[in-house]
């Protein structure tokens, strides 16, 4: 994959977005490679979470407008659902995914940062989306269930800049810290997911995104039938003799 590079080592797969003299803008290939590297790490046993990242001063500088010049509108929007499809595969990977977003993170970057289960950034990291002001239309569903809809629709219909700081408050990222702070962070939070127990992490972020898309009934219902799930791997057991075996240390 020319756009897009892919590592794994102790249970990390690294996908970073490879395109830094374009400041990683997304293209009709970047969306392909994306979407295999994801469904790669996905299907490999060796993975327990995945980081998206970004080479370069940017994560993603959003949509390379470069390549729709002179292309009909069939293939527009043959462009934007490859692009959709990439978002959803990351949204949907059985695997946990976080998004390091070390610089800027516009449009189409938004997109794949927010598909992720949650965000770390630096503050060198700003957020924007610019789709309005193209004559395009982005960012309506998932930013709106992150940030809610009045905020989602300010930034939506503005396009203006966000820093760090107010991402964090609005509750686009969850951590911010100082770019040499960055890599610490992340290590910190791999190594806590790594702790847990790979099925209970799976099922667990199958349970919040289902719950948070149906009534609450519906949502228990779909915890128990997780809970059964465990409850078959035997990882219960697992987690009680550990639990256990750290009181007697304790």
């Amino acid at each position: 994959m020319d756009t897009v590079i892919s590592d794994t080592k102790d249970g990390v797969a690294t996908v970073t977005l490879h395109r830094p003299e374009q400041r990683n803008a997304l293209n009709l290939q970047m969306a392909i490679d994306l979407h295999a590297a994801i469904k790669e790490a996905e299907t490999d046993a060796r993975v327990r979470i995945v980081l998206i990242r970004g080479t370069g001063t940017s994560f993603c500088a959003g949509a390379d407008l470069k390549e729709r010049v002179g292309v009909t509108e069939a293939w527009l929007r043959n462009r934007r659902q490859t692009a959709f499809a990439a978002y959803n595969a990351i949204q949907w990977c059985m695997k946990p995914c976080v998004a390091v977003a070390h610089g800027p993170v516009i449009g189409a970057g938004c997109e794949v940062a927010t598909a992720c289960d949650f965000i770390i950034a630096s503050t060198r990291a700003t957020f924007r989306y610019p789709e309005a002001a193209v004559g395009s239309v982005g960012a309506s569903q998932r930013l709106p269930r992150i940030v809610g809809r009045a905020m989602a629709k300010e930034l939506i219909f503005t396009g203006r800049t966000i820093d760090a700081a107010e991402a964090l408050r609005i509750g686009l990222v969850n951590h911010v810290v100082e770019p040499d702070q960055l890599e610490a962070k992340v290590a910190e939070t791999v190594g806590m997911i790594l702790k847990a127990y790979p099925l209970s992490v799976q099922l667990a972020k199958r349970c919040v995104d289902v719950g948070m898309e149906s009534d609450l009934r519906t949502g228990m219902d779909f915890e128990m039938m997780a809970i059964d799930r465990c409850l078959a791997d035997e990882e219960w057991k697992k987690g009680v003799q550990a639990f256990s075996a750290q009181r007697k240390k304790d």
